[in-house]
């Protein structure tokens, strides 16, 4: 614990300090809380966004046999690019998160009388896949800058709480009872 003068002029300063410190402490609470609600909805997107990518795999099931044909498959890869993810950024309890817009696919042209009658669908399947894909990269990236952030807030909120007004009352009380000696004395 540092040295502090024991005078009327530092009683004053640890007296302003401990109210800055209390006047503060509720808006960190604050925060904390709307970034823990923040996680668990992003947590709760995430498992949304998991189950989707999942169901749509699952209904692919149906399609694996016509994937057999390496060709086919070599051809619908090529035939579907993406080529920009189109994001936005919100503000989340002071927070800059990214958050999933669109996405923008080059579909090269082909044949739709030479192709298989499935080959349009499927290229629509591999761009909601897609989409899901880096719509979830996207929320995994929201909820690791959220918890970065809690963590820093949680600190702070434990440094006020557990050291600083702690502390600043020890000063003033320590204050105090040297100046009511020094008065008496």
């Amino acid at each position: 614990m540092p040295k502090i003068k024991l005078t009327k002029t530092e009683l004053k300063s640890q007296q302003d300090a401990l109210k800055q410190f209390r006047r503060f402490l509720p808006t960190l609470q604050l925060k904390k809380q709307q970034l823990q609600m923040e996680i668990r909805g992003s947590l709760e997107r995430l498992e949304k966004n998991e189950a989707e990518y999942k169901r749509l795999l699952n209904s692919l099931q149906d399609w694996i046999a016509l994937f057999g044909d390496a060709a086919a498959a070599e051809r619908l890869g090529k035939i579907v690019r993406l080529d920009r993810v189109i994001s936005e950024t919100w503000n989340i309890a002071g927070v800059e998160v990214p958050v999933f817009k669109d996405a923008e696919f080059t579909v090269l042209d082909f044949d739709l009388y030479a192709e298989d009658p499935w080959f349009e669908d499927a290229v629509a399947v591999i761009k909601e896949l897609i989409m899901l894909t880096e719509s979830g990269k996207l929320i995994q990236e929201q909820h690791r800058l959220l918890r970065e952030e809690l963590m820093t807030t949680t600190q702070r909120v434990n440094l006020f709480e557990k050291v600083k007004i702690p502390e600043a009352r020890e000063n003033i009380r320590r204050i105090r009872i040297f100046l009511s000696d020094m008065d008496t004395s």
